[in-house]
Order: C-alpha cells, then structure tokens, then sequence
C-alpha cells in the first residue's frame, strides 16, 4: 500500500511598503532627540509568511554594499504583520524605538545589539517612549 505524501503548505513570505510605520518613525524622531538618525534614510516594509517571532527586526546595509554601490549608509525597519498588527499604538511606537535604538550615533549602516556592559537597548526604549509620551503631549 503506497502512502500519498502530504505536501506541506509552505506560506511564501510577502512584504509590501509599509507607509504608515514610516509616518510613525518620523513622528518619533520629530518628537525624540536623536538628531544622527536620517529619516530619508530609514525604508519601511510590512511582512507576512515569516517564520520568526519577532515584531519587527532592523536591516542594516553594510560599508562593502554602500562602497560597491556608491550610496550612502540605509536601514530597513520590517514589521511582521501577525504580530506587529495586533499591538495598540503605544506598543507599536515602543516596538518602533527599539528598532530605531539599534543604530549607532554614527549613522554607518551597522548596527548595535541589544545589550552591552553599560547599555541595554529595552531599558533605553522604555525610557524614551515615556519621554515621547510626555514631549507629544505638550
């Protein structure tokens, strides 16, 4: 007796501008001070399909490819849909300043970690959405 194998449904990894998160990172960097982040040089992307847990993830672009291309440092800020989507708005903004914490002072292409001796990325985002919280307010 011969088994059918079953084909397993692989969901192909969408991803589509994401103009409304681009409105929300300028909103945050127009209120926050950190005057070394390029808003024209931040790109927004909506995912759907992908495997991992995250909310949202940060893409850096590397000295080799700017050098090889001629074009100046860019970071991609990616939301996954099926979590991202269902967050309220304050934890979206949260999401997105932990995102955006993960580029150096320099604005290179690289990017920090998450945790360092004297640095540790959530507290600082928790720290700068009550500051936004308070400055958009006023």
């Amino acid at each position: 007796m011969k088994l059918k194998s079953q084909k397993s449904k692989v969901k192909k990894l969408e991803w589509e501008e994401a103009k409304d998160v681009k409105i929300k990172i300028n909103k945050i960097l127009s209120v926050l001070d950190l005057p070394y982040i390029n808003p024209k040089r931040i790109y927004c992307y909506r995912t759907e399909g992908s495997k991992s847990r995250a909310y949202a993830r940060i893409w850096s672009f590397p000295k080799i490819f700017q050098h090889a291309l001629d074009l100046e440092p860019a970071y991609v800020i990616e939301v996954l849909s099926k979590y991202y989507d269902g967050l309220d708005d304050s934890e979206q903004t949260k999401v997105l300043i932990h995102e955006l914490l993960h580029i150096p002072k320099n604005f290179s292409g690289a990017l920090l970690s998450h945790r360092t001796r004297g640095r540790h990325l959530g507290k600082i985002a928790n720290t700068l959405y009550n500051e936004y919280r308070r400055l958009e307010n006023l």
